[in-house]
């Protein structure tokens, strides 16, 4: 089973184009996202479209859940809530309803799905987390791989028994160790913050328990340009580039 996971496509409709395009070129059987599908971005409406048309499974982000909770808009910094506030109205009632309904955690091919940190948080950031607490979390599932996004970043933990290891997660394929437990940081498709602009999925392989990491170019220009165009905070678009 070849188990696609992207994360935080944020209304990046060519960011979100490109990673499937690129997908097609190498195959999965299953496409998992990890939330945040839209706020940031110019294109919500599209990006929520084109995900439900291909049957895409997807748990809540934190902006989904701003959207679908009044209260947890207070969660967010200034400038994500206005962004947050103008994605609302970029949005059909039908989206909202569908982003209201999603899930805080999937299972899929026996990995866990969630977007900030297990066992089913939308907005803890795994960098928050002390080695314990990590043990603690992963201990309340029951599947060995468990997938986040929520930080942008790519990065890889591993588990053996309570020690907790933090592992550089880069392009190209990492195999897993077996007999231990692994807690994958998926980066990003439509806002990433490593230090490289291009979009990031990652593909996994549970024939030879192999993650492969992929960095995918697309029209940066066309989104920055979108994003002042819908009058959306001008940190949007030049945090992309």
């Amino acid at each position: 089973m070849r188990l696609a996971i992207l994360s935080d496509i944020h209304g990046n409709l060519e960011a979100f184009q490109a990673v499937l395009a690129d997908l097609g070129t190498v195959g999965a059987d299953l496409v998992g996202s990890l939330g945040d599908l839209v706020g940031y971005g110019p294109d919500p409406e599209a990006c929520v479209r084109l995900y439900r048309e291909l049957g895409i499974s997807g748990v809540m982000g934190n902006h989904e859940l701003g959207l679908a909770e009044a209260a947890q808009m207070a969660w967010f910094n200034p400038t994500a809530r206005k962004s947050l506030l103008q994605t609302r109205d970029l949005l059909s009632h039908e989206s909202l309803a569908f982003l209201a309904g999603l899930p805080l955690y999937l299972v899929q091919d026996n990995c866990r799905l969630v977007h900030g940190a297990p066992p089913d948080s939308a907005t803890v950031y795994l960098f928050q987390l002390e080695p314990g607490e990590i043990v603690q979390r992963m201990d309340q599932i029951e599947e060995p791989l468990c997938f986040v996004g929520h930080t942008h970043e790519l990065g890889l933990v591993r588990l053996q028994g309570d020690a907790v290891e933090e592992l550089p997660l880069g392009r190209g394929i990492h195999r897993l160790e077996e007999g231990c437990r692994h807690l994958v940081n998926a980066g990003a498709v439509g806002q990433p913050r490593d230090g490289d602009n291009r979009a990031k999925y990652v593909i996994y392989d549970d024939s030879d328990a192999t993650l492969e990491v992929r960095f995918v170019d697309y029209d940066i220009p066309l989104t920055v340009q979108k994003i002042r165009e819908r009058g959306l905070p001008e940190f949007n678009a030049t945090r992309l580039l």
